[in-house]
């Protein structure tokens, strides 16, 4: 894998990351909900007009951008696995930033993924 090939990649696996904690956040703000006829346009205004989930949605379109331009640049059997690390980072920001738990198992599975990612990188 080239470096800019990688730093392309980890970029947007971070983008993607955030996206992902934006949308939680976004949602967590709006509240639960259910779609119907009756309540889809209300409700998807409140979801479209929600700044966090806006935010997530951009990080999305850009990290896909850079997970193009990160595919351009390398082998697909070596970078997609690098998307691992999202989960890793998914996991702990959760926990640090909306407070979700983080058990040991889950530490555990961490760990694994973790292996998975030096052992595919260094293949």
């Amino acid at each position: 894998m080239t470096a800019p090939g990688l730093v392309l990649a980890l970029l947007a696996i971070l983008l993607s990351t955030a996206g992902q904690l934006l949308l939680k956040a976004g949602t967590n703000a709006v509240g639960a909900f259910a779609f119907s006829l009756d309540n889809v346009l209300p409700v998807g205004l409140r979801i479209a007009l929600e700044p966090r989930i806006v935010g997530g949605i951009g990080c999305y379109v850009i990290s896909l951008v850079l997970w193009i331009m990160a595919l351009s640049r390398s082998d697909v059997s070596v970078v997609y696995p690098l998307v691992s690390i999202g989960f890793v980072l998914n996991a702990v920001f959760a926990w640090w930033l909306l407070g979700e738990s983080l058990s040991a198992m889950r530490v555990l599975g961490i760990g694994v993924i973790i292996l998975g990612v030096v052992l595919v990188a260094r293949s």
